[in-house]
């Protein structure tokens, strides 16, 4: 499985979300100056509102899983997927040994 990785830099995000930060007060709407902003920085508005929900909730103003704890939770589920294709791997060989061992009693 490939780890999505976005065309922008950890410090493109951090500038955009700052500078919308710095210029809310100058623009109508908090909505007006992520699409000023994301038309400097080259993303969409979308992206942009985005990258400012996610850093409110690292901030913890906003509620929902902070960065860190979204990256655990994918490792968390990439890991129960893994075990669950084990586990159905073990089950099958199962079944199929014990088949296999009641053949040969029966087979005396």
């Amino acid at each position: 499985m490939t780890k999505h990785t976005s065309p922008f830099s950890p410090e493109v995000r951090e500038r955009g979300v700052r500078l919308v930060r710095e210029h809310e007060s100058e623009h109508g709407s908090q909505w007006s100056a992520i699409q000023s902003i994301a038309a400097k920085i080259g993303c969409s508005g979308e992206v942009l509102r985005n990258w400012i929900r996610q850093a409110e909730r690292d901030r913890g103003v906003r509620a929902g899983p902070a960065s860190d704890e979204r990256e655990r939770i994918k490792v968390l589920e990439r890991e129960v997927r893994e075990l669950r294709q084990a586990n159905e791997i073990l089950r099958k060989a199962s079944a199929y040994f014990a088949q296999a061992e009641l053949d040969r009693r029966f087979k005396r």
